[in-house]
């Protein structure tokens, strides 16, 4: 049903093949998207982070449990509590 293929990493140009054992694994979990990277600029994205060299940015807000002055990585909204890590942490136990 699958045969193997053969892609262009769109990173580092190279060739590499989409196994058919890769296509079905695609399949199974629902990717609607072949892969862009060959394993060597996969490997190394995941190993450097995506957006390596770029710091995250980081949104000042106050923790609902202990009033704690705090950042966190996303845009706060007033519809949910934000909490510190400690008190996140503790909430998660």
């Amino acid at each position: 049903m699958y045969e193997d293929k053969t892609l262009i990493c769109k990173d580092c140009g190279a060739e590499f093949v989409f196994t058919a054992g890769e296509q079905e694994f695609y399949a199974e979990k629902g990717f609607m998207n072949e892969p862009g990277r060959c394993k060597a600029c996969r490997d190394s994205r995941k190993a450097n982070g995506r957006n390596a060299g770029k710091p995250r940015e980081m949104y000042d807000a106050v923790c609902a449990q202990c009033g704690a002055a705090t950042q966190i990585p996303f845009i706060p909204k007033n519809d949910r509590p934000i909490y510190c890590n400690e008190c996140f942490q503790a909430r998660r136990q």
